[in-house]
């Protein structure tokens, strides 16, 4: 099986302009992210797709391979979408997270360990490590599954309601990190989009509703993320431990 690690840096980010080249400790974040995927001996190429020049510039100064993407991509998926169309020997595309500069190949080899079976076709993962707080924080995504570990849904709300409180759920946080055979990023490429992706602001209920499945790899791990520039400070902190 070939894999081909995908991060995509997309330069102005609403929240946070500019986030992947902010310096931490030395090092760019788009270079802790891509040095940390490297480490993973399951990745046979390793791209950034980005929508800027000066990400480029700085991929190319640390040696990493890097393309120039559509800057009308909406999401990272999209940006997934054209490299795979540009590089077609692979297998799996993997879709790694370029604001999470810690992050962790346990994380990126359990994803790819689930096409091991011949079924998988798109897997993400989910914790039953989630707060309160996270329980009910609309932008911490929860999952249900159904016997297959395939997902049944994905909400911003808590599910499932659990409304009478009358038994202990285990509550599913999803952990955003996606990846594809070739075949199910064809077919999604084509996919429109749909009344409960726009409802929950969720693209892979789109690729749910037109009847792909989603396996849930369960994991314990989990690594921050840079989303505003208060997250800085945070991850700064770990890295120095």
């Amino acid at each position: 099986m070939k894999v081909i690690g995908v991060i995509p840096s997309r330069y102005d980010s609403s929240r946070f302009p500019g986030k992947p080249l902010i310096d931490l400790d030395g090092k760019s974040m788009i270079q802790r992210v891509y040095e940390g995927a490297m480490r993973s001996l399951k990745i046979d190429k390793l791209v950034v797709a980005t929508d800027h020049q000066r990400i480029v510039d700085e991929v190319e100064s640390f040696g990493g391979n890097v393309m120039m993407t559509s800057s009308s991509h909406i999401s990272g998926t999209e940006r997934c979408i054209e490299v795979a169309e540009k590089h077609d020997d692979f297998d799996v595309l993997i879709n790694i997270q370029g604001d999470e500069p810690l992050v962790d190949v346990a994380q990126i080899e359990q994803l790819i360990d689930a096409f091991d079976e011949d079924q998988v076709q798109i897997a993400t993962l989910a914790s039953k490590k989630i707060s309160s707080i996270e329980l009910s924080n609309p932008n911490r995504i929860k999952v249900i599954t159904d016997a297959q570990s395939n997902a049944l849904y994905f909400s911003r709300s808590v599910i499932p309601n659990n409304s009478k409180q009358d038994q202990i759920y285990s509550y599913l946080k999803h952990i955003g990190l996606y990846a594809f055979t070739k075949q199910s990023l064809n077919r999604i490429s084509s996919m429109t989009s749909c009344e409960i992706e726009r409802a929950e602001s969720l693209e892979q209920l789109r690729w749910m509703y037109h009847g792909e499945k989603i396996r849930v790899v369960q994991t314990t791990i989990e690594t921050p993320n840079i989303d505003v520039p208060e997250d800085v400070e945070k991850v700064l902190s770990l890295l120095r431990k």
